[in-house]
């Protein structure tokens, strides 16, 4: 199969043998795709080098005989977010998510979009932790893994004045009032889930707890081996932390 001026983000890439790249990216039309840059090593082949880097759009050529696509031809179509400290992290964090949770030949047109708001969120500068809870919702849901976050797991509304646990398999959980500290600790207000169902920035204190909730919800999708960036992001200061 051909793939022709293909809309990509690149999501990670490595050195494969001397002179070439095994370049994961997120593409339109293809969701997840692997590819092999052959040859972008040497001097000439900056340009292709260059539009190979993590976080960088492009369009694409290659061809797809097995499991990776050889690729042909690779043009940025911007200039990436120029970023750095917590903004770097969190970006590698989009980037690790999103490779660990989707499959590959999956078309995924509703997360490439949610892919490419979520980068240009990172090139304003808007609030990390917020950034990061809107695409974890969004990824989520082009998943198939997402709840009406308004409603707990029975259909009953969210009250903004209770807590929460989130099930990853039924949504939201009310805790009694009479439970401990440490399930608490682990829980939501109902108010920031409201917010996160509306799209509206939940009040900064909080923030520790929708990140919490969300991280139980997608250690689940992941499974034993957790990221990266969760190591990496854990010295953050909680109103900014992406999932640590």
């Amino acid at each position: 199969m051909r793939i022709t001026a293909e809309p990509a983000f690149v999501l990670h890439a490595r050195a494969w043998r001397e002179t070439s790249l095994l370049v994961e990216v997120l593409s339109l039309n293809h969701g997840r795709l692997g590819l092999v840059a052959r040859g972008v090593q040497g001097a000439k082949r900056h340009p292709l080098r260059a539009a190979l880097q993590p976080l960088q759009s492009i369009r694409l050529e290659a061809v797809q005989t097995g499991e990776l696509a050889q690729l042909r031809s690779a043009e940025a179509v911007d200039v990436a977010p120029r970023l750095a400290g917590d903004a770097m992290l969190s970006a590698f964090y989009l980037n690790e998510l999103t490779l660990r949770l989707t499959p590959r030949g999956d078309p995924q047109q509703e997360l490439f979009g949610a892919y490419a708001i979520t980068r240009e969120r990172l090139r304003a500068a808007e609030p990390l932790g917020w950034t990061l809870r809107r695409f974890e919702r969004d990824l989520l849901d082009a998943l198939g893994f997402g709840f009406d976050w308004s409603c707990d797991g029975d259909g009953e509304p969210v009250d903004p004045a209770a807590r929460y646990r989130v099930d990853p398999e039924h949504g939201p959980r009310r805790l009694l009032s009479d439970r401990g500290q440490a399930d608490r600790s682990g829980a939501a207000t109902g108010r920031a889930l409201l917010d996160l169902a509306a799209d509206r920035m939940p009040a900064t204190d909080d923030l520790p707890g929708l990140r919490r909730v969300m991280r139980g919800v997608l250690a689940h999708h992941l499974g034993p081996r957790g990221l990266k960036s969760w190591e990496m992001l854990a010295g953050l200061p909680a109103a900014v932390r992406g999932p640590g």
